[in-house]
């Protein structure tokens, strides 16, 4: 990313905008539940707990059969929450551009089994952390970056370039987009990418 002003064409709006609409259409307004629970908890507590990353873990629907997860549920929930009160702290802290919220986050997370590589499950602690700044990552939200023609690159700090990338569309979009939450804008690049026929937009450039 760079501090250069996006400037999408006005058929790139047009095709988030439809992206956008086609999901909050299709998905059940169910769905993100889960999200919602998990973030009234961490408003209260300031932290997120392993029962909490579970549930994430599932409404990511990530698998886990793997040896970090048994490795974090061998940590004492306490442990856990010291390192998400921090990562939520920092992304939290309005102080702090979003993208610099992000990384030091990100940082925060980065201790614990399960969040040293990779950034989905990360992306959803911290915006059920701060689900009016961040946003969820996945490898279809990437994708979607990139039929836009928004290059992100899978090197260390991926993540916060990602945020930063939301953040240079919320300011640069023309109305109603720019008053989305992040959340709106990762949802509707993954639907983008995911669904790409269904939101009628396959013969978009960059499909």
């Amino acid at each position: 990313m760079t501090d250069q002003p996006l400037a999408l064409a006005p058929a790139e709006w047009q095709r988030l905008a439809a992206a956008h609409q086609a999901y909050t259409e299709t998905v059940s307004p169910y769905y993100d539940e889960t999200l919602q629970e998990v973030t009234r908890r961490a408003c209260t507590s300031g932290s997120i707990g392993k029962a909490d990353i579970g549930a994430l873990l599932m409404w990511k629907r990530l698998r886990a059969d793997t040896p970090w997860a048994s490795e974090l549920m061998s940590l004492a929930d306490a442990d856990v929450r010291r390192a998400t009160a921090a990562a939520t702290a920092a992304a939290r802290d309005t102080s702090l551009s979003r993208a610099s919220a992000a990384r030091a986050g990100r940082a925060a997370l980065a201790s614990l089994p399960g969040f040293r590589t990779g950034d989905a499950l990360a992306s959803a602690v911290l915006t059920a952390a701060a689900p009016n700044r961040m946003a969820v990552y996945d490898r279809r939200a990437h994708d979607g970056l990139h039929a836009l023609g928004i290059p992100l690159s899978h090197a260390p700090g991926r993540y916060s370039h990602y945020i930063e990338a939301i953040d240079q569309l919320l300011t640069a979009a023309p109305d109603p987009i720019r008053n989305w939450t992040a959340r709106d804008i990762d949802t509707a690049l993954y639907w983008m990418t995911t669904y790409k026929h269904s939101t009628n937009l396959s013969n978009s450039p960059g499909t």
